[in-house]
């Protein structure tokens, strides 16, 4: 005999709430689950293990520059589709849909800005931009960013992210390596000074360039950083590949890279190296 029964129906709320997207976020370094709201106050750096995460340069220019002192260069410069380029989708349909899903025009911007009151010439990659691949694009801007900074007798600065050369536009994506390290001789020798940022991952033509040209080569911890993968360089090569050889950590090692900075320290870092090389 059932002596208990409920008379009245149990509280309801008034509309069923639902949890947000993207509200937590798996860290790539040590699984941990992380609070996404916390780990952009962190800077994007687990606060459990220090993995760095990928940043665009939406995000990682406010991280160096000067509050209000960024002034975007050639913003309106955009790719076109000279060759024509089509595989599984059309080379012009996918600047279109990442143009749309980053709100950039390409895959880097560069400007001028001060660090810490120095006046610098401060461009930054994205990864999220077609792999952040140099087209024509990013090497006629890093190149105008160099020819600002020799006007200006201001340093240069370059936070690098790509996956390579571009290779929807051919044989004009191979010709900006040349193009960048020919403009970035011409201050080699007399100045000014060049730091070279590299992110995770630095690859390909990006590498093979400006990005390890710099008078000072700074590395984020554990950034992927190389020409070919590993496998390719394996079938090259013939022989097996120490463990974690492109990663920042190994090519300091190797005398690569100059340094490895966090990026909470990364802007102090900088501006010390400025006001060392101006005899502050």
């Amino acid at each position: 005999m059932n002596w208990f029964k409920r008379v009245q129906k149990g509280l309801r709320t008034s509309q069923k709430r639902e949890m947000p997207d993207n509200l937590w976020i798996k860290c790539k370094g040590c699984g941990e689950i992380l609070f996404r709201k916390e780990l952009e106050k962190a800077l994007h750096v687990c606060p459990k293990c220090g993995y760095h995460f990928r940043m665009g340069s939406n995000l990682y220019i406010p991280i160096l520059a000067d509050e209000n002192s960024y002034r975007e260069i050639s913003p309106n410069l955009r790719s076109v589709d000279p060759l024509g380029f089509k595989t599984s989708k059309k080379y012009s349909d996918q600047l279109k849909e990442a143009k749309k899903r980053t709100g950039l025009q390409d895959a880097c911007r560069i400007g001028e800005a001060t660090i810490n009151g120095y006046p610098v010439v401060l461009g930054a990659m994205d990864f999220g931009f077609i792999g952040g691949s140099m087209g024509s694009v990013v090497g006629e801007k890093v190149s105008r960013g160099i020819d600002i900074a020799r006007e200006n007798n201001c340093p240069l600065i370059i936070v690098t992210s790509s996956g390579g050369a571009r290779m929807q536009e051919g044989i004009l994506s191979l010709m900006q390596m040349a193009k960048t390290s020919a403009k970035l001789s011409l201050i080699s020798e007399k100045g000014p000074l060049f730091i070279s940022i590299l992110t995770d991952p630095t690859t390909g033509g990006v590498t093979a360039s400006f990005g390890m040209l710099g008078d000072i080569i700074i590395a984020e911890p554990g950034a992927l950083v190389g020409f070919a993968g590993p496998r390719v360089i394996k079938q090259t090569i013939g022989q097996d590949l120490p463990e974690g050889f492109q990663r920042a950590e190994f090519l300091m090692e190797k005398g690569f890279v100059d340094m490895i900075v966090e990026r909470n320290k990364m802007k102090s870092r900088i501006s010390n190296i400025i006001r060392f090389f101006n005899n502050d």
